[in-house]
């Protein structure tokens, strides 16, 4: 080895070392920022959901969860939020029933199918659906359904089209993230053994992306669940449990919680330590709660589902 060799290899050396401990201080500061911004990003959150667990904790009980607020008057306490779980449940299962096949084939039809002008309009309508304000939607349905039903007509499957306005751009987004992701090698695969288009998006490009699928549709109905406005203006409320979307109005636990939180009052001394808490305040702080348990249980829901049904690698 030469000696100009040697020295340049000897500087080469001596730059990477001198120049170590910056990038290990630059790593240490990089990580410090990220660790920093974690904790920042934590504090609304554990705090939002200390406060509701503090203040909501004590409503939650048997009864609660199984008596609707029918016949319950002034600070009686006996009422609770069954009407309005049920509520939740059936206009967001409609929602979902709605959106979620049409958000899905339109999604194929994107990723699959679609070319040329309509594909494009197809997504910027997506794309304009998906910052529509809540209260539009619910508007819309009303305008609707005042047409064929004439005014005053409140009924749950009204609040269902509502959020399913809401839902579809999601669903529509989602699923369609997840089919750009199933690999073009596993379609020629199939087209090369003669299978039909239409059969290897079943049987291969689903099959492949259920996971993510279900994982983003779980995802939507999460998003549209703590709606409030729309169904305010759509289906109305009602003390009492009515489990047809077709007949009458329904109350969800957004609509209940906004509605305790209104009508309660909160009268506490000059000192402000001691404070008497209205029991309508109660009860929208334990409705809050449980709402936050529903859209938890569907987030994990979502987690298991996508770690049971990914495709296994080996």
């Amino acid at each position: 080895m030469s000696t100009d060799t040697m020295d340049t290899t000897e500087r080469t050396r001596a730059l990477l070392t001198s120049s170590e401990p910056r990038r290990k201080a630059v790593d240490r500061l990089m990580t410090v920022l990220i660790w920093a911004a974690f904790v920042v990003a934590m504090i609304p959150l554990v705090s939002l959901l200390w406060t509701v667990l503090v203040n909501g904790a004590g409503r939650v009980s048997l009864d609660f969860l199984t008596y609707s607020m029918r016949g319950i008057f002034g600070g009686d306490p006996s009422g609770g939020i069954y009407h309005a779980i049920m509520g939740t449940l059936i206009i967001t299962g409609w929602a979902a029933l709605i959106s979620v096949p049409v958000g899905l084939l339109t999604a194929i039809y994107l990723v699959e199918y679609g070319r040329g002008a309509l594909a494009r309009s197809v997504t910027f309508f997506v794309d304009v659906m998906t910052g529509i304000p809540s209260i539009v939607a619910g508007l819309f349905v009303v305008a609707l359904m005042t047409i064929f039903l004439g005014p005053g007509a409140r009924f749950g499957i009204m609040g269902a089209i509502a959020l399913s306005v809401l839902m579809i751009p999601v669903v529509v987004r989602s699923c369609e993230e997840m089919l750009k992701l199933v690999p073009n090698e596993l379609r020629e695969a199939s087209y090369a053994l003669g299978v039909p288009k239409w059969l290897t998006i079943i049987r291969v490009v689903l099959r492949t992306s259920v996971a993510g699928l279900t994982t983003g549709i779980l995802l939507a109905v999460a998003r549209v669940i703590g709606e409030t406005a729309p169904l305010l203006v759509a289906v109305g409320v009602t003390d009492s449990i009515n489990l047809n979307a077709f007949e009458g109005r329904m109350t969800t636990l957004p609509v209940f919680i906004y509605r305790q939180y209104s009508q309660g009052m909160a009268t506490c001394r000059e000192d402000q330590l001691n404070c008497v808490v209205d029991i309508s305040y109660q009860n929208a702080w334990g409705a809050a709660l449980v709402l936050i348990i529903v859209v938890m249980l569907l987030n994990i829901a979502g987690r298991l589902v996508n770690r049971w049904f990914a495709p296994k690698l080996r």
